[in-house]
């Protein structure tokens, strides 16, 4: 069986849309993250930046979310060392970045886009919004780390 596109280039060798197709729909990065001042800290919360839609755990305006959500962090090659450290381990992008290949799980690998879901790696039904809560609220939901 000839390697998958994952299998034969590096990160920086793809093509935008198989870069794109790296994504697992887990929802992780887009969870609202808390960074304590003084020490840089970074604790992750369930909550959920405002585009996103908590079905499907994709953004529900991508290519614009940039503009509407000043915080968001567009992962691409330039960015992805700055912020691999708040991605989780379970993260396609950081799991390729330190040479430990796709999952089991991973939609690319298991051939059913629900396969993230059924094994419990993404947020679905975890998640409340950022637009239910006041933002004086957000430490409360803090949660152990992004899985």
């Amino acid at each position: 069986m000839r390697p998958r596109f994952w299998e034969r280039f590096a990160l920086e060798d793809l093509t935008r849309a198989e870069w794109e197709a790296l994504c697992d729909g887990c929802a992780k990065c887009c969870l609202i993250k808390l960074e304590d001042e003084d020490t840089g800290e970074v604790s992750y919360t369930n909550i959920s930046c405002r585009l996103l839609d908590q079905g499907t755990c994709r953004c529900s305006n991508y290519p614009l979310r940039r503009q509407l959500v000043r915080d968001c962090n567009v992962l691409d090659m330039a960015t992805l060392e700055r912020i691999a450290d708040w991605l989780p381990l379970s993260c396609a992008y950081r799991r390729m970045q330190d040479g430990r290949g796709l999952a089991k799980w991973h939609p690319l690998v298991s051939g059913d886009p629900e396969s993230v879901h059924k094994a419990g790696i993404s947020l679905r039904g975890q998640m409340v919004s950022e637009y239910d809560l006041d933002e004086d609220d957000w430490p409360d939901y803090v949660i152990e780390e992004a899985m």
